[in-house]
């Protein structure tokens, strides 16, 4: 059953594998085990020109099917296998309709894998109405079949409620509460809670946390840095979990991921201290996969991927290429046994298609949160936020 994976796009090279993984299960879902299917991953550009030349069609689409021969059985002469044809899908085009669609890349590919496959082996939508629907059931059941259709577990969405506190902190005074804010978050479907009580202590308060701690109704996850006395700190009142960031007085906020291959030996004690207190420990790293493999090796249960970058893109090529990132590190950390939360950046513009990364378990939101809140109120930007994560299903 060989699979060829041609990339003409010179930016599909994360996506081969799980290409490649998928085009075999699809031979085998349809009992074609012993032929040979490529798949072609191109750009627009190139999509273009073979509509001109073979459909007579100037623009790009999101995939078209070479069938090798009419005739699916006929064994090519002097070959070990069978040949099925070709598929080509414009990952340019690909990339756009899934960002749009709320969908993961590899998602939509699989979908238009489906679609090129059953073209080949003769379904033909456009030939009328009870073709289109066979081909719409075969595909539906294809689909199902390679689990996609459906994911196990919405992505859950947790409230930062920071700024809350950094509004209070400007004036000195007592209002407004982050505490009373975390309570209207849940009241409004948040499924967590997350604060970080950072050294300065320039917005959370010891105080505000051991209130969180003792009134959150869902999940309190603690963002600290790894200094000691915030360590001594969480091991007291054993927050549901904590998230391990890098932290410097001088930003803003949290500017990129923990780099966990070189703080290994200082990262590793504090999770097993965490781990002796039953407290689940996260670390918030960049979508690399050696950073997730030295988060494996240290005993974190979850990672957070910093979507930072994703969310900073300038360009439409850049955001597709940082959500890749994204969601290659999330398919590797969960391969390997690691819960994955994701977070930073994130707003009512560009949450939807990580929300639809179906290995990601929860996303943590708070700066958009709260400045809608000031036009909306709190408890609707949070309605609309878990709406546009609840959207994000794959089907």
């Amino acid at each position: 059953m060989p699979v060829t994976v041609i990339d003409r796009s010179q930016h599909g090279s994360l996506l081969i594998n799980k290409v490649r993984e998928t085009a075999s299960t699809l031979l085998t879902k349809c009992d074609l085990t012993d032929y040979n299917l490529t798949i072609v991953l191109t750009d627009d550009s190139e999509i273009t020109s073979l509509n001109k030349r073979y459909r007579n069609q100037h623009k790009p689409t999101n995939v078209l099917s070479f069938p090798f021969s009419e005739n699916i059985g006929l064994l090519d002469e002097g070959l070990s296998f069978k040949e099925l044809g070709d598929i080509v899908i414009s990952l340019d085009t690909a990339r756009k309709e899934a960002f749009f669609n709320n969908q993961a890349v590899h998602y939509k590919l699989a979908m238009l894998m489906t679609h090129g496959l059953l073209h080949i082996l003769g379904y033909d939508h456009e030939a009328s109405d009870s073709e289109a629907e066979r081909m719409s059931k075969e595909e539906s059941r294809l689909l199902h079949e390679l689990n996609l259709c459906r994911r196990q577990k919405m992505t859950s969405l947790a409230i930062n409620v920071d700024h809350i506190a950094t509004i209070r902190q400007a004036r000195g005074i007592a209002e407004p509460d982050p505490v009373t804010a975390a309570a209207i978050c849940e009241l409004a479907g948040a499924q967590g809670i997350v604060v970080h009580l950072r050294e300065d202590r320039r917005h959370m308060q010891d105080r505000d946390v051991r209130l969180l701690k003792e009134t959150v109704k869902t999940k309190l996850n603690l963002e600290m840095g790894a200094a000691e006395e915030i360590v001594l700190f969480a091991l007291e009142i054993k927050p549901d979990m904590v998230t391990l960031v890098p932290e410097k007085r001088e930003e803003l906020t949290t500017e990129g991921g923990l780099d966990v291959i070189s703080q290994k030996s200082k990262l590793a004690k504090t999770i097993e201290r965490m781990e002796h207190a039953n407290i689940p420990v996260s670390l918030f790293i960049d979508p690399d996969i050696d950073q997730v493999k030295a988060s494996l090796d240290i005993g974190a249960t979850y990672v957070e991927i910093h979507t930072g970058s994703y969310a900073d893109a300038t360009s439409e090529d850049q955001q597709h290429k940082e959500f890749e990132l994204i969601q290659s590190a999330a398919a590797e950390a969960h391969q390997i046994g690691l819960r994955v939360n994701a977070g930073h950046g994130l707003n009512y513009l560009n949450t939807g298609p990580i929300a639809a990364i179906g290995t990601i378990e929860e996303l943590s939101i708070g700066h958009a949160i709260i400045s809608r809140a000031v036009f909306s109120g709190l408890e609707q930007a949070v309605l609309d936020m878990r709406l546009i994560v609840k959207n994000s299903a794959l089907l």
